[in-house]
C-alpha cells in the first residue's frame, strides 16, 4: 500500500469512527441514561476541553518523536474506551460517571491523533498538496455520515456491537498509519529527529513561526473568526431557529445537519474535478464573505425548505473555505515545525467553538434565532474585509505557496 493510501485510510478509519461516536455518546446520554440539558451540556464539554488542553502538546510530540508513531499509537489506543465501555454497558453498569471517563479519554486521544495526522499530509502528498487535502477532506465527510449511519442501528442492535467496530475501526487505521513510517523518507514521519528541542519550546516556536508568516497569521485570524461566529451558529443557533421558528423536529434537524454536509462533500468532488484553485488565499477570502452572506439570507429564510436550501449552499462555500485555509498553511509550515502549526492552526479554530457557542447563546435569548443569524453574520462580514484589505491572501497565487512566501 503506498504511503498516501495509508495515509487515507487512517483518515477513514478514524472519521468513521467518529462518526459512529457521535452518535453513541448522544444516544447514550440523553436517551439512555435520559441526563438533563445541563447534565448533557457538561458531556459534550468532556470531550472537547482535552483537545483545547492537549492540541499544542500532540502537535509538538508529532514533531519530536514522528507523526505515523504518534498518531498510530493514539489511533491504537482509542480503540480502548470503546471495549471498556461496552463492558460497563454488558455489566450494567453504565453511569453518568461512566460517560464522563470515556468523554475525557476520547477528547484527549483525539488531541494526539488530529496534529499528527495532519503533520503526514505533506509527506504524502507528493507534487500536489491541495489535491491530498481535497481527498483527505473528502473522506472526512463521506466516513462521518456513513459512521453517523451505522450509529443510528443502536436502537435495535444496542450500544455494545457498535462499540465493539468502533473499536475494531480504530486499530484498523493504526496499522495503516503505523505503516507509513516504515515508508519515511523524513524525520516528521519516522520520528529520527534526534535534535529536536524541548516540547514547550517547540510549542512555542510553532506558534511564533504562525505569527511571522502573514499569511499564515491572517488565516489564523479568519479561522478563529469562524470557529466564533460558524460554529455557533451551526450547533447552537441553527438547532434553535429549526425548533422555534418552523417547530420542525428531529428528521428536520437532520434534515438541515445531513444537507450542508453534502455541500461540503460537494465542494470537494468539483475542486477533484476541476483542478486546483490558482489562487487559495483569494478563493478563502471570497467563500468566507459569500458564505456568511448567505447565512445572513438565513435569517430571513421565511420557511423550512428555504433554510434547508441556505444550508446546503452554505456548506458549499465551507467547502471552499476549509480546503483553501488548510492548504495555505500545510504549504507554508516549514516541514520541521509542521505537526505544531497543524496543531495551532487547529486550535485557533476549535479554541474558538465553544466561546462562540455561549456567545450565540446569548444572542439568541435576546434577539432571537433570526436576529442571532443575521447578527453573527455581519460581524464575519466585517472580518473578512479586514482581513481581505490587510493582508497578502489576495494576492497568494499556489505557485508562490511552494516556494515558501511568508
Amino acid at each position: 500500500m503506498s504511503p498516501l493510501n495509508r495515509f487515507l485510510t487512517g483518515n477513514a478509519s478514524w472519521f468513521l469512527a467518529v462518526g459512529i461516536q457521535s452518535v453513541l455518546f448522544s444516544w447514550l446520554v440523553t436517551m439512555v441514561l435520559h441526563e438533563s440539558p445541563a447534565r448533557v451540556g457538561v458531556a459534550q464539554m468532556a470531550t472537547l476541553l482535552p483537545v483545547l488542553l492537549l492540541l499544542l502538546v500532540g502537535g509538538g510530540l508529532a514533531d519530536r518523536h514522528g507523526g505515523a508513531r504518534i498518531a498510530s499509537v493514539a489511533q491504537a489506543l482509542s480503540a480502548i474506551p470503546p471495549l471498556l465501555l461496552a463492558l460497563t454497558i454488558v455489566l450494567n453498569q453504565l453511569t453518568f460517571g461512566a460517560m464522563l471517563v470515556y468523554g475525557v479519554a476520547m477528547g484527549c486521544l483525539q488531541a494526539f491523533v488530529t496534529p499528527a495526522r495532519d503533520g503526514l499530509l505533506n509527506d504524502v502528498a507528493g507534487s500536489s498538496v491541495q489535491r491530498t487535502v481535497m481527498l483527505a477532506s473528502l473522506t472526512q465527510f463521506a466516513c462521518q455520515i456513513v459512521g453517523v449511519a451505522i450509529a443510528g442501528l443502536a436502537g435495535k442492535t444496542g450500544a455494545e456491537p457498535l462499540l465493539i467496530v468502533q473499536a475494531l475501526i480504530f486499530m484498523a487505521g493504526a496499522v495503516a498509519l503505523r505503516g507509513l513510517a516504515g515508508s519515511a523518507r523524513r524525520p516528521g514521519i519516522d520520528g529520527r529527529n534526534k535534535d529536536h528541542p524541548g516540547l514547550l519550546h517547540a510549542i512555542v516556536e510553532g506558534a511564533r513561526s504562525v505569527w511571522h508568516s502573514r499569511p499564515m497569521r491572517f488565516v489564523c485570524l479568519q479561522n478563529i473568526a469562524m470557529g466564533f461566529f460558524f460554529m455557533g451558529s451551526f450547533i447552537v443557533t441553527s438547532p434553535l431557529l429549526v425548533r422555534e421558528q418552523f417547530a420542525g423536529s428531529a428528521a428536520d434537524l437532520s434534515l438541515v445537519n445531513g444537507v450542508n454536509a453534502a455541500g461540503l462533500a460537494l465542494t470537494i468532488l468539483l475542486m477533484l474535478r476541476f483542478g486546483e484553485a490558482t489562487w487559495p488565499g483569494r478563493t478563502l477570502l471570497l467563500s468566507q464573505g459569500i458564505g456568511a452572506a448567505v447565512l445572513l439570507l438565513g435569517g430571513l429564510a421565511p420557511s423550512l425548505p428555504l433554510f434547508v436550501a441556505v444550508m446546503f449552499f452554505w456548506g458549499i462555500c465551507g467547502g471552499f473555505a476549509m480546503t483553501m485555509a488548510r492548504t495555505i498553511v500545510q504549504e507554508l509550515a516549514p516541514p520541521e515545525q509542521r505537526g505544531r502549526i497543524m496543531a495551532f492552526y487547529g486550535f485557533t479554530f476549535t479554541g474558538a467553538g465553544p466561546f462562540g457557542a455561549l456567545l450565540n447563546g446569548t444572542l439568541v435569548s435576546a434577539f432571537g434565532a433570526q436576529g442571532a443569524l443575521m447578527m453573527v453574520s455581519a460581524a464575519m462580514i466585517a472580518v473578512m474585509l479586514i482581513v481581505g484589505l490587510n493582508s497578502p491572501l489576495w494576492d497568494l497565487r499556489s505557485h508562490h505557496l511552494s516556494a515558501g512566501t511568508r
